[in-house]
């Protein structure tokens, strides 16, 4: 019998004789537990976790009854990938859920069901009001109810329940105001209660996104609040763990979508119920600094609830009675990735290990700022864009419009905004090299399926990304390979680069091209070699990424390579990352023109909106 057939008071009462052991060992129930969950905000803007945020009293009294986690992160500053990761326990570059927005869902890995599929089980009523936002299949049993009217209210009686509160208050859309609203509507946060973080121009308009999004934190923390009242109203507080957590980083430029500390560190306070303190080794009021990572959030409901956590998961629990409170290594590293938003493409991946984050970029020309017309809307961005434009920005605020360094070093006690690349200093050789090789085994272990570019994946893995990656394992591992030689002098990588460049594989030659573009003039003694794949490469996009590599030395024009090949394509995601080429090579102040004529696309390709919306901007 499929359990959803299951009547409700039956499903009980399985649940009770699997559960008999553990409710033995603990001497109750299992325990209620409840997410409430706040959309797009960084741990920097609530004073309970950095002194320039504001007040969030109804957070704070949760933090006074449980822990209050000051190293917690998304593995992924974006919902639809951080929330992917966090209802599967497991990494999105592993399982092919790390592009936002999905272009096709791909199923859960390993044969695992979405966690709340196994409270379910286990007799749990779950209930999720009301996002969900994932990149993979949803199976039919995950939720009692997934809605705008979702509650724990309709259980049986005495059935234990799972329920996910999400707020929106705090989310990107909030501040895309007009610019009369500046002078119009006024905010509770005085301007001159906070300061302006270093990467931003201190105007007018910062100022006042800056105080209406401190607002939104205080409206977010008071819906907090009233979920906190509904439960206590209803006299269970006493048995429910009350998780608060932001969904990933903040939205204000640069933060959201970036692999910055605004964009993943995010604030964490779990409240413990009295009644089922023997399962968690901390007091009430407690603080640490142990590192919480989004893939560990499903492993810990689990663990909490006495059910099995999939051993096929990557996270750990980080709640148990058997946790010691020293912080052992292994709890001071969190890794995290950023691939497709929207039409945006890059790939980048970070570690960061106790104070020290090391950031690598495997497509360094590509700018920060390159164009994603949802983060545009905001003022803030247009006019930090604009004042770049006049030259009017000082050096760490001007980065973000700039071609980035393959490799970054931030030491984040003395430089928490991430302005001071210290990769290059000597003192500090070592711990580069201990970060990169941490990063390199983490996605060589997964293996992280972003070496091949997404229409392939679409092409080849999306029935089963995992399989697809434990097959094609050496592959990705000599991919990578080809990759890091930008880390290198050029001069003592020259031969190897011919090699690759020459190679039968065409992904070896395809990275190959893309570390001669992050070399750029350095690599000008290989241009016969790229010019002669630019014309002849059998592979169409090996083709456009050697028209790129002229482009940016500036040695070709690479408009007629490129528009060939848009014009040629019928595969949407192909185009969608011909296209984020050439919008790299129409900024940087590399000012080439390209007028694409929608008539010479496929139709096909044309009914992808993100496709659409770059065209749109180009051609505007």
């Amino acid at each position: 019998m499929h359990k959803k057939n299951i009547k409700p008071s039956l499903l009980f009462f399985f649940f009770m004789i699997m559960l008999s052991a553990k409710s033995q060992e603990i001497g109750k129930q299992p325990p209620n537990i409840v997410w409430i969950v706040s959309e797009d905000n960084s741990k920097h803007y609530l004073k309970l976790f950095d002194d320039n945020g504001v007040e969030t009293p109804n957070i704070a009294n949760l933090a006074e009854e449980g822990i209050l986690f000051t190293r917690a992160f998304s593995n992924a500053p974006v919902c639809s990938v951080a929330r992917s990761t966090i209802i599967s326990g497991s990494y999105a570059p592993r399982i092919g859920a790390q592009y936002h927005r999905k272009s096709k869902i791909v199923p859960m890995p390993d044969s695992i069901d979405m966690f709340p599929a196994y409270l379910r089980k286990a007799g749990y009523y779950t209930t999720n009001n009301s996002k969900e936002d994932y990149n993979l299949i949803k199976g039919e049993d995950v939720w009692d109810d997934s809605s705008k009217n979702a509650t724990w209210k309709n259980r049986e009686k005495g059935q234990p329940f799972f329920h996910v509160f999400n707020i929106g208050t705090t989310h990107e859309s909030g501040i895309h105001f007009q610019k009369e609203d500046i002078e119009t509507i006024a905010t509770v946060t005085s301007e001159a209660s906070f300061k302006v973080q270093p990467t931003h121009p201190e105007t007018k308009i910062f100022k006042y996104t800056n105080a209406r999004y401190r607002d939104k934190m205080i409206k977010m923390d008071k819906e907090v609040g009233q979920v906190v009242q509904e439960l206590e109203k209803e006299g269970l507080l006493e048995n429910t763990f009350i998780f608060y957590y932001g969904d990933h980083g903040g939205v204000l430029p640069g933060s959201k979508g970036y692999l910055y500390e605004t964009g993943l560190h995010v604030p964490l306070v779990v409240r413990i119920p009295k009644k089922y303190k023997n399962l968690v080794n901390w007091d009430s009021g407690s603080k640490t600094g142990r590192f919480v990572s989004f893939v560990d959030l499903a492993p810990t409901v689990l663990h909490l609830a006495g059910v099995n956590v999939p051993r096929q998961m990557d996270g750990r629990p980080f709640l148990s009675n058997n946790l010691k409170h020293e912080i052992p290594e292994t709890q001071t590293i969190t890794y995290a990735y950023a691939d497709r938003f929207d039409e945006k493409y890059d790939m980048v991946r970070s570690i960061r290990k106790g104070k020290y984050k090391y950031i690598r970029n495997f497509q360094p020309f590509n700018p920060d700022a390159l164009m994603n017309e949802y983060r545009y809307k905001q003022l803030a961005y247009k006019q930090w864009k604009s004042l770049y434009e006049q030259g009017k920005l000082n050096k760490i605020q001007a980065k973000f419009f700039q071609p980035k360094a393959a490799e970054m070093l931030f030491d984040l006690e003395k430089d928490p905004y991430e302005t001071n690349n210290l990769a290059k200093n000597s003192k500090l050789k070592h711990t580069l090299i201990d970060l990169r090789k941490h990063l390199d085994h983490w996605m060589m272990n997964m293996p992280d399926l972003s070496f091949y570019p997404e229409y392939h994946l679409l092409e080849h893995a999306v029935e089963n990304p995992v399989a697809f990656g434990q097959q094609h394992k050496q592959d990705i591992i000599r991919y990578h390979k080809v990759s890091q030689l930008m880390l290198q002098n050029f001069s003592g990588v020259k031969h190897k680069l011919e090699s690759y460049l020459q190679s039968k594989d065409p992904w070896e030659r395809y990275w190959a091209l893309i570390v001669c573009s992050s070399f750029r003039k350095k690599a000008k003694t290989l241009t016969p070699l790229v010019k002669s794949m630019a014309a002849q490469d059998p592979k169409r996009i090996n083709r456009v990424r050697a028209a790129q590599f002229l482009g940016l030395i500036k040695k070709e024009n690479p408009a007629p390579v490129m528009l060939d090949a848009l014009y040629a394509t019928d595969r949407p995601m192909e185009a969608l990352l011909i296209l984020n080429m050439i919008t790299v090579l129409n900024s940087q102040d590399l000012n080439y023109n390209f007028f694409i004529d929608p008539q010479k696309i496929d139709p096909k390709v044309l009914e992808e909106q993100l496709v659409a919306a770059r065209i749109k901007y180009l051609n505007n």
